[in-house]
């Protein structure tokens, strides 16, 4: 019923408008040239007194600035890249019935016109990974979306990363069936030792089935079809691991079966097992920075110079606002409290734009200032990883989202 729903609504908006005239309403604008006192490509060096030009929605020529363009700003840059933005129809985007579900894709159940989108939009997250939230030991086949733009054009890519939790949250709820059992939640797992239990098991069975050992019901079938995907590498396994142990168990888990890519989502206790990290290859995306260093359920230290301490060892790292309402915590801030923290200007912009992209696949279109790519931009009213800069205006696909001209554009909302 979701998916039919998010389709027929999705259909629907679609469809042509006019406006009470009769007259259809007049296209927005998709073709600029913004000038600015500095462009922050992320991909190369910052420009000063640069210039961007879009033509048709995307970024067709980066530069120095010659002459006046149709607007300008202190600062651009790349629109900002959330790989935990968790955006969702919450646990209706969930099927509880199995712990496993490797082949539930995300798109079959979201919603573009959530208000959420346009919260982050506000703050100038033009692209989120959108995932199952953390009911399943293995959620499904997460997207990459566009927070604003025409609706034909939200969707990036789909079946990104195969979504999947390694802590306490899958077992919450359930409980041994003593007897007879008397519902749905009578089941495993009920400790982190029966999450990793569900886990292992999911991949032994995708083993089996490739070998021709076991022929499985079509619909378990597909589902290990997909965790055969990320065995061979084509989807990296996106893992919720907060606490130590819990990103003890996902490492193991990537040793034990082999598979190459891993991002560990909400890492916050990273900086704890900062050498298995390295050892591993694996990814990682930090939550929001918080002043007692607490964040999220599993109640996670992260400590102040985490970021340094990544940096030092080479691990690839990402920011999250996770969806925050508080300023604070919102994507954007996040840069500079990580060069806060002792990571360095270039690597903390990029963390919030271009390496995300990387991770999932999805560079060739966002995460960077570069000809051919979405025009996706920020602007800033000063430099981007000083807290008392503020995003003053956003573009997606080449149509103003959020008018620096504006006056109400420079308090975020």
């Amino acid at each position: 019923m979701i998916s039919l729903l998010a389709t027929g609504a999705l259909a629907f908006c679609l469809q042509p408008t006019t406006t009470s005239s009769g007259q259809e309403p007049e296209a927005p604008q998709r073709s600029w040239t913004i000038t600015a006192d500095w462009v922050y490509t992320v991909s190369g060096d910052a420009i000063e007194n640069g210039a961007v030009t879009v033509t048709d929605g995307r970024i067709s020529a980066v530069g120095s600035a010659a002459g006046e363009g149709d607007l300008h700003v202190t600062a651009i840059t790349p629109g900002l890249v959330d790989l935990g933005a968790r955006i969702s129809l919450g646990d209706d985007a969930v099927e509880q019935v199995h712990e496993s579900t490797p082949a539930m894709r995300i798109t079959d159940a979201w919603n573009p016109y959530s208000t959420r989108f346009g919260r982050e939009l506000q703050s100038g997250v033009t692209t989120v990974l959108m995932v199952q939230p953390d009911r399943n030991v293995i959620g499904g086949l997460g997207a990459a979306v566009k927070t604003g733009g025409p609706l034909e054009e939200r969707l990036i890519a789909d079946e990104r990363v195969v979504s999947a939790v390694i802590g306490s949250q899958p077992s919450s709820g359930n409980s041994p069936a003593f007897r007879r059992p008397n519902g749905l939640f009578n089941r495993r797992p009920t400790t982190r030792m029966g999450v990793e239990w569900v886990a292992r098991k999911a991949f032994y069975d995708a083993i089996a089935k490739a070998e021709g050992v076991i022929d499985p019901e079509p619909l378990e079938a597909a589902g290990l079809d997909v965790l055969g995907r990320v065995l061979n590498g084509e989807l990296p396994l996106f893992v919720a691991a907060e606490a130590t142990q819990d990103i003890r168990t996902a490492i193991f888990l990537k040793e034990e079966f082999g598979f190459p890519h891993l991002i560990l989502d909400s890492a916050a206790e990273a900086w704890k097992e900062p050498k298995l990290l390295q050892r591993s290859g694996a990814s990682v995306v930090l939550p929001p920075f918080a002043w007692s260093g607490r964040t999220g359920q599993a109640g996670g230290f992260m400590a102040w110079n985490t970021v340094e301490l990544l940096e030092e060892l080479g691990v690839t790292y990402a920011l999250s606002g996770q969806g925050n309402r508080d300023r604070e915590r919102r994507l954007f801030l996040q840069p500079a409290f990580a060069v806060r923290a002792g990571g360095t200007p270039a690597l903390a912009l990029a963390a919030a734009t271009l390496t995300p992209a990387q991770m999932i696949g999805i560079d060739d279109r966002v995460g960077s200032i570069e000809v051919g790519k979405d025009a996706d931009l920020c602007f800033w009213n000063g430099e981007p990883t000083r807290f008392t800069t503020d995003v003053i205006g956003v573009m997606v696909g080449g149509e103003l989202a959020v008018d620096p001209r504006e006056a109400s554009a420079h308090k975020l909302r």
